[in-house]
């Protein structure tokens, strides 16, 4: 009965940090996008033909995704990634039953979709993502 009642007392913790945790004020198009999966239009989202050192970041908890050395150019008319930061970033079966939807690892915020077998780059990775989703922080 003991551990019953503390395992429940660990839980419950979890569950509040899991409740408490500060989020950033988004926009209702970034709400949209990032918590019901929405997409930004193509060739419209601010980094789509950014460049620059640095490191992108989850728009709504602040994680690490992107270093900018793996964005390419990839004509999608979205921010394009040959490779996430290790464990940054999850794949998921998209709704749709065709496409691999990926989320943020921290907060499960909608981030775009990831293609294998594309040939774009020597990965064979493209990971297509909204720039609603996404910030920039420079090195």
């Amino acid at each position: 009965m003991k551990t019953l009642l503390i395992l429940i007392a660990i839980f419950l913790t979890i569950a509040q940090t899991r409740d408490n945790m500060q989020y950033n004020t988004l926009s209702d198009e970034e709400r949209y996008i990032i918590e019901h999966k929405g997409t930004e239009r193509a060739f419209s989202g601010k980094y789509t033909n950014h460049k620059g050192d640095g490191t992108y970041t989850c728009k709504k908890c602040n994680a690490p995704l992107f270093h900018s050395h793996t964005k390419f150019d990839s004509g999608s008319g979205w921010p394009s990634f040959d490779d996430a930061i290790k464990g940054s970033v999850k794949e998921v079966p998209d709704i749709d039953g065709r496409r691999v939807e990926i989320v943020c690892s921290k907060c499960n915020g909608h981030l775009g979709h990831v293609f294998k077998g594309e040939r774009m780059t020597e990965k064979n990775t493209r990971h297509c993502v909204n720039s609603a989703s996404i910030d920039f922080k420079t090195k």
